[in-house]
């Protein structure tokens, strides 16, 4: 199982981030950082997010997106959340706009795990109480602690 705590740290995780009034700017800033947490090229990531939004939107609703690309010349899976200061149209299939974004990069060959990833991070980020909580949160230390926390077992 793909957990979140190999794929994002504590400095990856960016509260209220401001000045983003479109989807090119929150992919820009999330090109920007995303290149210094994945020691990649930004413009090639600018690209590759750009593209892939291009195909469909990764508005999944709720306000929450998730961007994501695969990259020639990254090892492993990079992730990063960002809680915007407002909200910005991510074209959801809701029609909400955005908020909550989860930056998922993966390298080129890694289509499984990324995908498990997605697959993971969209699961979780499901729960309205877990969304309420991430929008609620000052504290990015925290916010790393409860989307890394293991979900409890309830067994019989």
């Amino acid at each position: 199982m793909v957990e979140l705590a190999d794929i994002i740290t504590p400095e990856n995780v960016v509260l209220n981030l401001p000045s983003c009034s479109s989807k090119r700017q929150v992919l820009s800033e999330l090109a920007r950082r995303g290149a210094v947490a994945a020691g990649i090229a930004q413009q090639s990531l600018l690209d590759a997010l750009t593209e892939r939004e291009r195909l469909g939107t990764t508005g999944i609703g709720h306000g929450i997106a998730i961007p994501h690309a695969r990259l020639e010349g990254l090892d492993h899976l990079v992730g990063m959340f960002v809680r915007l200061d407002h909200p910005v149209d991510f074209e959801a299939l809701d029609e909400q706009p955005s908020d909550l974004i989860f930056l998922l990069l993966a390298p080129s060959a890694a289509e499984a795990d990324s995908l498990k990833a997605l697959a993971r991070i969209s699961r979780m980020l499901r729960d309205p109480g877990l969304r309420q909580r991430l929008r609620q949160e000052r504290d990015p230390r925290a916010v790393y602690r409860m989307l890394t926390q293991k979900p409890e077992c309830h067994a019989a």
